[in-house]
């Protein structure tokens, strides 16, 4: 006689918190299914893929790290299907820095903080309203409907300042001198 798992229980999901990982997987493919779109073998490793990866993956990103597993699989396979995820609302395609978009799954409120050094992206949550009262009109702007707020934090992550830290002391570290022959 075997006995039931128990399943641990789902933490509550806050204002700016995405879900768990597996949540967000099987939350954006019920909306991928709901939404029409065949479900692929190659749609689903895209889904779960950018559902896993916190650091807002380019699709060039997805692409390498998927082809392993799916050689057959096209660029344009992992780019129509963020495209699609974006179209549906289930991701966000966000321009954060010069280069290829990111693709952000977490769909609430949030903000990012943004390595200069290497360009890695992380959510930092938001709590409160989507649109602040007082930032739902611009007088700068008249006429200009605002449809979400964030704030993006620029700065060095904490490896890339270890790294920057670690080259500082090495430049500084004297250097032993030739001797003349």
């Amino acid at each position: 006689m075997t006995t039931p798992r128990k399943q641990r229980p789902t933490p509550p999901s806050r204002p700016g918190h995405a879900p768990p990982v597996d949540e967000r997987a099987v939350s954006m493919l019920a909306c991928v299914r709901a939404s029409g779109l065949k479900l692929t073998p190659q749609r689903m490793a895209i889904v779960r893929e950018l559902a896993a990866d916190p650091t807002h993956p380019t699709a060039q990103e997805l692409f390498e790290r998927l082809r392993i597993a799916l050689p057959t699989m096209s660029f344009a396979t992992v780019y129509n299907t963020l495209d699609a995820l974006a179209q549906a609302g289930l991701c966000a395609a966000l321009s954060l820095a010069p280069g290829p978009s990111r693709f952000d799954p977490n769909m609430k409120p949030h903000h990012h903080a943004v390595c200069d050094r290497c360009g890695e992206v992380r959510d930092i949550p938001s709590e409160g309203a989507r649109v602040p009262a007082a930032a739902r009109s611009l007088p700068a702007a008249p006429g200009f409907e605002v449809r979400s707020v964030e704030q993006i934090y620029r700065g060095v992550c904490a490896p890339c300042a270890d790294a920057v830290g670690s080259e500082r002391r090495d430049a500084a570290r004297p250097r032993p001198r030739a001797r003349a022959s």
